[in-house]
């Protein structure tokens, strides 16, 4: 077959290729959608309607609580996973600094929206910025500056660019902003699961593959540099993957607790652990029980989610310790 119904046929042919390769990437994307709403629903929803109906606890049935209730499992893994490696570092504040700096991205998510008509999802805003904060901090610590310094002016930045970002809509996205800041466990949707479980598998896969870089930068740094480690690589990493517990965390945390599950956890683990992965280990048990009590405690009292786990988790540090002196 030759001229004009050739090309004809083959015009034909690279338009369904084309349509195929595009299309291919939204099959595989709905797919991963298909699954996880399966996994939602019938393995947590399942099991989470099973205890309700075994223990007699009605809101254990609620598809929202059943939400939260995920999400505060996978925060309570990556939090101290994460953590633990920045409080063995005295590096506590980076959590609070990044989650300073999220709020910032929120604020410039909610501003575009109201004033451009961009819709930018909020989540999405917080993490492109809290990287790029991860990313400076790391910059800032080989300059001159000192950490603690390179901490607090990126922190003041951030809250301070929010700020301006709010006053510059009359305080129109304030509301919208709120729940960012204090946490909720009404507003927790599929999608903010759907992050946060993915951002979860991420983070627990990065510090696998990278633990005894990690460790070994966190421990000695000054040898990690003499073997020829990429010590920058590793502290760069180690900010990214701070951001992303940060971020996925807001929703049921808040901007201004979140940083607290990334320290209080590991704190009351340090005083248990003998060993850093007994710590490790015992950082996320303390984290998944201050997690799960704290939103049963939010619910069954009406109180913000974030600061219950908070307090939970302060709690169970001050038994903690009082146990250790009295043995």
């Amino acid at each position: 077959m030759t001229g004009p119904v050739a090309l004809a046929a083959t015009d034909l042919l690279a338009v369904e290729f084309s349509a195929a390769d595009s299309l291919a990437p939204l099959l595989v994307t709905d797919a991963l959608t298909g699954l996880f709403d399966w996994f939602l629903t019938a393995v947590v929803g399942g099991a989470f309607s099973w205890l309700a109906g075994a223990t007699g606890l009605d809101f254990l049935g609620y598809p929202y609580m059943q939400r939260a209730y995920l999400s505060v499992l996978c925060i309570g893994v990556v939090g101290p996973l994460v953590g633990s490696f920045l409080v063995y570092r005295d590096l506590s504040m980076v959590g609070d600094t990044l989650a300073h700096t999220a709020f910032a991205g929120v604020a410039l998510a909610l501003f575009l929206d109201a004033t451009l008509g961009l819709a930018v999802p909020p989540l999405l805003g917080a993490l492109v910025v809290a990287v790029v904060a991860a990313l400076v901090v790391a910059l800032i610590e080989y300059t001159d500056a000192r950490s603690d310094a390179a901490l607090a002016m990126v922190l003041t930045g951030g809250f301070a660019l929010g700020s301006v970002l709010i006053s510059l809509t009359g305080g129109g996205i304030s509301v919208g902003i709120n729940q960012y800041l204090f946490g909720s466990l009404a507003t927790v949707s599929r999608a903010d699961v759907g992050l946060l479980v993915t951002m979860g598998l991420v983070v627990v896969g990065s510090v696998a593959v990278a633990y005894r870089p990690l460790v070994y930068v966190t421990f000695d740094e000054t040898a990690a540099r003499a073997s020829r480690l990429h010590v920058r690589a590793v502290n760069t990493l180690l900010s990214i993957l701070t951001a992303f517990v940060v971020v996925s965390a807001m929703r049921i945390m808040g901007v201004i607790l979140v940083a607290a599950l990334l320290v209080i956890p590991v704190v009351t683990a340090s005083r248990l652990g003998r060993s850093f992965k007994q710590s490790l280990l015992y950082g996320v048990l303390a984290g998944e029980l201050a997690g799960l009590a704290g939103v049963t405690v939010a619910y069954l009292y009406g109180l913000a989610a974030g600061g219950s786990i908070v307090l939970v988790a302060l709690a169970g540090f001050v038994a903690v310790a009082a146990g250790r002196r009295l043995a």
